[in-house]
C-alpha cells in the first residue's frame, strides 16, 4: 500500500500557509507544520512551535518529521519591519533558512524543497514598465531584498554542491482574505472595516500610492507553489506573478468602491517607504510554459474577500 507523502510548510500558520495546506487531502499526504512566533492551538497536533533561528530546534523537527516535500515559507516579509528590525530580518530569513538547509542534508538529503523568494530582489531596473525575467539583475533597495538575495544565492549553493533537490520561487505581491494589516491592501480594508463600524473617523490614511505592482490572489499563488514542487526544474528559479501592474491608488478606489460610507484620504509620512519602487510587473512565461498555471481570480474578487475577512474580524 502506498505510504502517504509527508509534507513541511515552515510559517505554515502564517497568511499564506494557511491557505496552503487546503490544497493537501489528507488522505494522500501527511502535513505537518511549523509556527512562530504564535503558538499553536492544541487542536494543532501536526504543527511544532518553531523559531528557526534555532539549529537544534530545526534539527529536532526535520528528524521528527521526515518529509519528502518542504515548502518553506517561515520569514520576516514586511519589507518596513526589516528596516526597523534588521538584525532580527537578517537571522530569520538568513539563518533560518541556513538552518533548514543543513538540517535537509543531514537527515532528508533526498527530499524536495521549495524555497520562496521575492520580486523586492529585483529592486529598481530602467526602463521601469518592462517585465522582470526571471535573468534579469538583482537590485537590492531595502534589508528585506537583502535576505531573500541572501537566501536565494544559499539555495543555489546548496543545489549545486550539496546536491539539494531546491526549486526557487519568486512571487510578486499578494494579498487576499486573511493577510495581517501591516501590509498594504490588508492595512487599507482594516481601515475601512473600523469606518463602518463607527470605531475611527472616515478618514483612509495612505503612503505613496502612485506605485504600481503586479498584485495577485494568495489562492492563486499557492497553487503556484503546488505545481512548482511537483514540477520545477532543480535549482531554477520562476517568477509567481500575473504579468499586470495596477497602481495602489486603483486598488484604494476598488476598496472604497465596496464600502456605502464616504471615505476621504489622507497621506501620512508614516506610511512612506525610505525607497519606494515605482513600478513592480513580471513575466510569467517559465512558470506557464512548465505548468499551464494561470491566475484564476479576479483583483475584484480578491479585494472583496479580504474586506469582508476585516470586516468579520473587526465584528
Amino acid at each position: 500500500m502506498k505510504q502517504n507523502l509527508k509534507v513541511l510548510i515552515t510559517g505554515a500558520t502564517g497568511f499564506v500557509g494557511s491557505h496552503l495546506i487546503p490544497l493537501f487531502d489528507p488522505s494522500e499526504y501527511n502535513v505537518y507544520g511549523t509556527s512562530f512566533p504564535q503558538k499553536p492551538l492544541r487542536s494543532q497536533k501536526d504543527i511544532f512551535f518553531l523559531d528557526i533561528r534555532s539549529d537544534k530546534k530545526m534539527d529536532a523537527v526535520i528528524q521528527k518529521t521526515r518529509p519528502d516535500w518542504i515548502f518553506h515559507l517561515a520569514a520576516i516579509s514586511n519589507v518596513r519591519h526589516s528596516w526597523q528590525e534588521r538584525k532580527e530580518t537578517l537571522e530569520t530569513n538568513l539563518l533560518g533558512t541556513f538552518n533548514l538547509f543543513e538540517a535537509a542534508r543531514k537527515y532528508v538529503p533526498e527530499c524536495r524543497i521549495l524555497f520562496i523568494s521575492s520580486s523586492d530582489i529585483y529592486g529598481i531596473h530602467s526602463p521601469s514598465e518592462r517585465m522582470l525575467r526571471e535573468d534579469d539583475s538583482f537590485q537590492v533597495v531595502n534589508p528585506y531584498a537583502f535576505t531573500k538575495v541572501g537566501a536565494e544565492l544559499l539555495s543555489q549553493f546548496y543545489s549545486q554542491i550539496e546536491n539539494l533537490d531546491i526549486v526557487i520561487a519568486r512571487p510578486f505581491p499578494h494579498t487576499g482574505p486573511g493577510q495581517g494589516a501591516d501590509f498594504v491592501c490588508a492595512d487599507w480594508a482594516f481601515q475601512i472595516a473600523r469606518i463602518e463600524r463607527g470605531l475611527r473617523e472616515p478618514v483612509i490614511k495612505v503612503g505613496n500610492i502612485e506605485v504600481r505592482r503586479d498584485f495577485m490572489d494568495a489562492r492563486d499563488v499557492v497553487r503556484a507553489y503546488l505545481l512548482l514542487i511537483q514540477k520545477g526544474k532543480r535549482g531554477e528559479v520562476y517568477n509567481v506573478c500575473s504579468g499586470r501592474a495596477v497602481s495602489l491608488k486603483h486598488i484604494l478606489e476598488l476598496l472604497l468602491s465596496f464600502s456605502s460610507r464616504k471615505i476621504s484620504i489622507e497621506t501620512d509620512p508614516e506610511k512612506i517607504r525610505k525607497v519606494d519602487i515605482p513600478v513592480l510587473v513580471g513575466n510569467n512565461e517559465k512558470l506557464k510554459t512548465l505548468t499551464s498555471w494561470e491566475p484564476q481570480i479576479s483583483l475584484e474578487k480578491t479585494l472583496g474577500d479580504l474586506l469582508d475577512y476585516w470586516r468579520e474580524k473587526v465584528k
